[in-house]
């Protein structure tokens, strides 16, 4: 690991004002960055720490929304009442995202922005275009099992790897941003990440002199909320294949449905083509085969994940038979 000074941030304007300078990343429950330090992947030398600033608290809206502090852990998100009774769907992403001891330390502003972990962005020998911009991408011809199949370029073939992220996506959140002169602005989640687009190092919106500092959650929307991953084993792996899906059904007929996919693409992946497909048809099988073959219409294999279209296809289709079930 390479020599960094450190502080420890006072308030929030302060933070954003730290981090503004050259070579400055913040620092939370630091799950991801020293990991990534440690194997010099990520090189700061000036670590502003935000852990114990006063945006841990997960408060009521006046809409009926929830808005969540960015310093949350993600284990007190996941245990909140109102969230596991409302947002089913995050508190099940949460809970299948890492252990009880990860889960303490990782915060909600952390977890977003968590990076891939494709083996060749570990690899400081690879080429990878995200983590050094020009070098090429190794994951092309190479072990490419769990990498992307939809929204995917040659310049970058790695997955988003947040669980939470996905949920969050079906459930139209919103991402909070303080920046330098102390002006707020929110960003859809759908907006916030970027497919890379020729440039995979710029994974979001998120500006150089900007923290994030809550996430908001509409009023739930009607229907169930499922969260399904499917991973190489169930000790806490990273997902293959996950879904988030909210559905309403009326007289067997579907009245509202959200499709997240998350392991298949550069960021949390909405499907709005399968939500148009399932939207106003019967609640049958046939109409989540066809809405699987909508949402996969334009996945892409690169030899070792061809498997995953077809697992994409069946992890929906299991999802929203569960999710129209009636309770």
């Amino acid at each position: 690991m390479r020599p960094f000074t450190y502080e420890r941030a006072t308030d929030a304007q302060a933070a954003v004002a730290a981090v503004s300078k050259t070579g400055a990343k913040f620092i939370s429950g630091g799950t991801n960055l020293l990991d990534l330090m440690k194997l010099d992947i990520e090189k700061p030398s000036h670590l502003v720490d935000i852990s114990r600033l006063p945006l841990r608290d997960i408060e009521e809206l006046p809409d009926g929304g929830l808005r969540i502090g960015a310093q949350a852990a993600n284990s007190d998100v996941a245990a909140d009442a109102r969230v596991r009774t409302r947002y089913p769907a995050l508190s099940e992403a949460l809970l299948s995202g890492a252990s009880g001891q990860l889960r303490n330390k990782a915060s909600t502003g952390g977890n977003l922005l968590q990076r891939t972990r494709c083996p060749y962005f570990y690899d400081t020998a690879a080429g990878c275009n995200k983590r050094e911009p020009g070098s090429g991408c190794s994951a092309l011809d190479g072990f490419n099992r769990i990498h992307a199949i939809l929204g995917a370029d040659d310049s970058c073939i790695a997955t988003h790897p947040s669980d939470m992220a996905v949920a969050l996506t079906a459930l139209d959140a919103e991402i909070e941003l303080l920046d330098a002169d102390a002006s707020v602005r929110r960003v859809a989640i759908t907006d916030f990440y970027r497919l890379p687009g020729g440039t995979p190092h710029i994974e979001t919106e998120l500006r150089p002199d900007e923290m994030i500092t809550a996430v908001l959650l509409p009023p739930p929307p009607p229907g169930r909320q499922l969260y399904r991953k499917v991973r190489d084993r169930a000790s806490y792996e990273f997902a293959l294949v996950s879904v988030a899906a909210v559905v309403s059904v009326e007289q067997e007929t579907i009245e509202l449905a959200r499709v997240a996919f998350g392991g298949v693409a550069h960021k949390p992946w909405r499907s709005v083509e399968a939500e148009a497909a399932l939207t106003g048809r019967p609640a049958t099988m046939d109409t989540y085969r066809a809405a699987a073959e909508v949402a996969m219409r334009d996945a892409v294999g690169r030899g070792e994940n061809d498997f995953k279209i077809e697992l994409a296809k069946r992890t929906l289709c299991r999802t929203l038979a569960q999710a129209a079930r009636p309770s």
